[in-house]
């Protein structure tokens, strides 16, 4: 389970580049308009949400935090459900991530021309948009295609990059809240704060897609599980804080679809405003980079292992990087982004992670019962940890409606006659 694997990609991502792929896979656009929903549903508590949201997460990562420890091959949560359970499970769990992964590139991207039209405001526009989206997307292929090293090194400056405006908007904006904006006029009660927190989980996701290049991380066993601990208390820390200068300072924090830059305007004047909205480029551009860097590992991991096309594990003799999976990748990431809206691409994301977020703790359990690994981390009450993920996964299930249940159906009956075709390609070799 934890071979090396035969390839010959390039292990040059130590354990802080691991934290900055985290962290800049979790925060992204959300951090910039988010604020303003939870206070809308919460009110002067709003803060208080991001706690059991953490802790909810905290339970999936620690489980994912386990099980990545055990493998040093690409694939991340297809490949745990691969050898849990069998071919079959990893190539639909791995449908339902590059569903998730690809859709939620193609939102940031369609979110990125969006907050451009704050200071471009013909980004709007047809062939302007066409344009802003084909160079977003080619320069961030580019970068990957042409290295790991180079796809690192940039996810690293954006995760800085994008941290330091929400820094200082945190440290400027807590001089200027007002205690009286905190004030509880009512408890509210037990299904809108679950609302509330349902939809922070969705926030603080997108840690899995991290753990999927492990075949060029130089000790993944040690270090993954030190990037996933490490980025969730980062980003609680950064979400918790962010909105507690929202709501202190602006009078009704709901009312804005830009939450930080109105109150930065506030505190700080336009100029405030505006670094707040290069920020939030900076975000979206910084998760898209760490996307680019880890999404197509995954089809170069199914490849690898026989379920996909042989050329998605073609390796770059120069760059020695899986070139034909990256731009892959960034094809179906512009098509996904120019075709489709930022709604549709999220509602997509947040369907598909759910199931992803349940394999892996359920894959805990399977490997439980198998000889300990002497490197590998073993959580205190795991399989507590496993069951309490399952069934936060199972809880958010519920809440999906019709359209997101025929969405994951469909994509789950591809996957199917994706195995069929393995199955009987095999069936031949024989």
């Amino acid at each position: 389970m934890s071979t090396e694997s035969q390839t010959n990609l390039l292990r040059a991502m130590g354990r802080w580049s691991l934290v900055a792929l985290v962290i800049n896979s979790i925060i992204g656009s959300g951090i910039f308009g988010l604020p303003s929903v939870v206070a809308g549903i919460l009110g002067a508590a709003s803060p208080l949400a991001y706690i059991p949201a953490a802790l909810g997460m905290g339970i999936i990562m620690a489980c994912f935090a386990e099980v990545a420890s055990r493998f040093r091959q690409a694939g991340g949560p297809y490949l745990y459900a691969r050898v849990a359970f069998g071919r079959l499970a990893g190539i639909e769990v791995a449908w339902v991530t590059w569903l998730a992964r690809l859709t939620a590139a193609a939102a940031n991207v369609n979110l990125f021309v969006i907050y451009l039209a704050e200071f471009w405001p013909a980004a709007k526009s047809p062939w302007p948009r066409f344009t802003a989206l084909t160079l977003l997307v080619g320069v961030l292929t580019w970068v990957n295609y042409r290295g790991v090293r180079a796809g690192a090194r940039q996810s690293n400056v954006f995760a800085v990059a994008k941290l330091v405006p929400l820094l200082l908007f945190i440290a400027v904006g807590l001089f200027f809240i007002h205690r009286g904006n905190f004030a509880v006029h009512s408890a509210a009660s037990t299904g809108t704060w679950l609302e509330a927190v349902l939809l922070l989980v969705f926030a603080f996701g997108g840690f899995e897609g991290a753990v999927i290049p492990m075949s060029e991380a130089k000790d993944p066993k040690r270090d993954a599980p030190f990037a996933l601990f490490t980025a969730l208390v980062a980003v609680t820390l950064v979400y918790t804080l962010v909105q507690v200068v929202v709501t202190g300072v602006l009078p009704d924090a709901s009312k804005s679809d830009r939450p930080l830059a109105a109150a930065a305007h506030l505190f700080v004047g336009p100029a405030g405003a505006g670094v707040i909205t290069l920020g939030a480029l900076i975000s979206v551009y910084g998760l898209l980079s760490s996307m680019t860097l880890y999404t197509p590992r995954l089809t170069f991991a199914l490849a690898e292992q026989g379920d996909f096309p042989a050329p998605f594990a073609w390796v770059h003799r120069r760059f020695r990087t899986p070139y034909v999976s990256i731009v892959a990748f960034g094809v179906l990431v512009w098509g996904l982004a120019v075709a489709g809206s930022f709604k549709w691409n999220v509602t997509l994301s947040a369907v598909a992670r759910l199931f992803t977020y349940g394999a892996t703790c359920a894959a805990l359990l399977v490997f439980r019962k198998k000889p300990p690994e002497k490197e590998a981390l073993h959580l205190p009450a795991g399989p507590a940890f496993a069951s309490l993920g399952i069934l936060f996964c199972l809880a958010l299930i519920t809440r999906m409606g019709m359209g997101e249940f025929w969405i994951v159906l469909m994509t789950a009956v591809v996957a199917f006659l994706n195995w069929a075709w393995v199955k009987s390609r095999s069936q031949r070799g024989a």
